[in-house]
């Protein structure tokens, strides 16, 4: 089954556009607990109200051995129809990005990954070769710092443009095995707006709500396609640390429920 198939059945099955971000953190999680542990309880409370899960490679990498045998073992845990994105920002040059895709699709058996295009096609053409895979590309990101590139204007095509668009334009035309997506900030909702309008077709991965501050309203009315879906709004911390306490799984689950509920009113009123 390709991404967007699996995806689209968890929407339709859970009817959630709600990713939760496996993002966690060992010295954010209750005392005494494993990260494995906490992920597994996250998961099973929430596992009926998401349309994906999102771990990022970051917070294993930085544990070392066992935590690469975590994210591993995490995946594993998570029902097999709910999408799976690794969130690993990767973007080399071709033989590089080869071993990458190798890595996160066939040792990982992630069902997406995020992506950097900075450095042009021959560093993407490995992960879109794999044509059931998401490739979910940088666009537009929720952190305040993405000004400093994204927003340059550049001429293009005798255009003159923000760098942005000009990645939306070429992941667009990359698209042709159907399993390109891209990632734009909810916190930034009128770029959101602009993308979505150009590029109705390609879903989108919107970062920012929650902890960032990325207004949630907005970030649904300028994402959704014409079928009310096309977006997976993540959250990470709003969600694993909902509490710090022993009952954080039920909090988690009551968080993510509070963000599903509240999207889907959100869409009700378009």
């Amino acid at each position: 089954m390709k991404f967007v198939e699996k995806l689209n059945a968890a929407v339709a099955k859970n009817q959630s556009l709600v990713c939760v971000g496996l993002d966690t953190s060992p010295e954010l999680i209750p005392a005494g607990m494993t990260v494995l542990d906490f992920n597994k309880a996250i998961i099973d409370a929430t596992a009926d109200l998401v349309c994906a899960y999102k771990p990022n490679m970051a917070f294993y990498e930085a544990q070392g051995e066992k935590g690469l045998e975590t994210i591993y073992r995490t995946m594993q845990h998570i029902p097999k129809h709910i999408p799976v994105i690794v969130d690993a920002k990767r973007g080399d040059i071709g033989n590089t990005a080869e071993a990458y895709a190798k890595a996160i699709f066939g040792q990982l058996g992630g069902d997406a990954v995020t992506v950097s295009p900075y450095l042009g096609f021959d560093s993407l053409e490995p992960f879109l070769k794999y044509q059931d895979k998401g490739i979910i590309i940088l666009c537009r990101t929720s952190n305040k710092g993405a000004a400093d590139f994204q927003s340059l204007i550049c001429e293009f095509e005798g255009k003159k443009r923000p760098l942005y668009e000009i990645v939306a334009i070429k992941a667009s035309r990359w698209n042709t095995n159907g399993n390109v997506a891209l990632v734009v900030g909810a916190t930034y909702p009128e770029e959101l707006k602009t993308i979505r309008q150009a590029h109705p077709e390609l879903p989108i991965l919107i970062p920012g709500v929650g902890a960032q501050g990325g207004d949630l309203a907005l970030a649904v009315k300028y994402g959704v396609d014409a079928q009310k879906r096309g977006i997976i709004i993540n959250s990470s911390r709003q969600i694993l640390y909902a509490s710090k306490g022993a009952d954080f799984a039920a909090a988690a689950r009551k968080a993510t429920q509070t963000l599903r509920d509240a999207i889907n009113q959100e869409i009700a009123k378009l």
